[in-house]
């Protein structure tokens, strides 16, 4: 069975990307698995029939339930019932402990086949988050394949200084770009010039899940996130969740401080209602609970 692991720091744009190339009739019938390093799923929302991993990174916290979940899918394999398997990683994972776990465990070893690793990289933060970030990094370092999101976003200077760098980190990986889901051309490379600083001693992510009341007054929520935002952005790496509202179930997200375009979801996902998990470093958890609690009056 082919084992197609894609990975991608932080609001990279996996989950959008995995949904169009399952549209189009790629991956298909392949067996989908979502990791989510929060305890609450949310992007298995995106993706029906995925199979959710949540509560800790597939390449460390969460590394054995997701052998556990490709041992189930060999003893299928070995019931005459194969089939390809696609692991969307969290935004945390290092996927080289992913792969070094396949590579060394005979049963997995045997029963699959190793595709490209395929890590999709955000145009319009990546740059900043690979001089910034020690994890980013390793992510690009074992990439086989770079799919650049959010291209028609970003400046042409922009992407060219991103592309140099890519090329600095994985010289062996095919670059490729993407607009929703289709092919993007690309400009040329800008070569990178200079030193990457020494991101080695900084925080982990965390992640911290807020509860919604239902009743929320959701002019002063948006607000309160509005302005943590606005603050914080640089800590508050990525927010996600699904909120029931008149409007109906909204997926909510936002990348580096950009809120994106609420979406509304079926009722029959599996994400939790009125959950919004926030990702980032250098924040105070019991800080961000009584800043939310002031405002929604709780």
């Amino acid at each position: 069975m082919r084992l197609t692991i894609l990975a991608g720091y932080l609001g990279a744009g996996k989950t959008t990307w995995l949904r169009h190339q399952r549209h189009i009739g790629n991956f298909v019938p392949a067996h989908v698995i979502v990791n989510e390093a929060a305890g609450i799923p949310v992007d298995d929302a995106l993706l029906t029939g995925a199979q959710v991993l949540a509560g800790g990174c597939c390449c460390c916290a969460g590394k054995e339930a997701f052998r556990t979940a490709l041992h189930q899918r060999a003893d299928l394999s070995s019931r005459g019932m194969p089939q390809d398997v696609v692991i969307e990683t969290s935004g945390l994972a290092d996927p080289a402990s992913i792969l070094e776990m396949i590579r060394t465990d005979p049963l997995l070893r045997h029963h699959f086949t190793l595709e490209p690793t395929t890590v999709l990289v955000d145009a319009l933060h990546a740059r900043d988050q690979l001089m910034s970030d020690a994890l980013a990094r390793r992510q690009i370092t074992v990439a086989d394949r770079i799919i650049l999101t959010k291209v028609d976003q970003a400046s042409r200077s922009d992407i060219q200084l991103l592309l140099g760098l890519l090329q600095r980190l994985a010289p062996m990986a095919r670059i490729e770009g993407s607009h929703m889901g289709e092919p993007y051309p690309l400009p040329s490379a800008s070569a990178f010039v200079g030193d990457l600083p020494d991101t080695a001693n900084d925080p982990l992510p965390q992640a911290h899940t807020l509860h919604m009341p239902a009743d929320m007054n959701w002019t002063a929520f948006g607000v309160w996130l509005s302005a943590l935002l606005h603050a914080r952005g640089r800590d508050i790496m990525r927010v996600k969740g699904v909120i029931r509202t008149p409007a109906g179930r909204l997926l909510v997200q936002t990348v580096r401080g950009i809120v994106q375009k609420p979406e509304v979801i079926p009722k029959t996902s599996h994400a939790i209602d009125n959950h919004l998990v926030f990702i980032g470093r250098g924040y105070d958890t019991d800080r961000l609970e009584q800043s939310f609690r002031k405002f929604a009056r709780l």
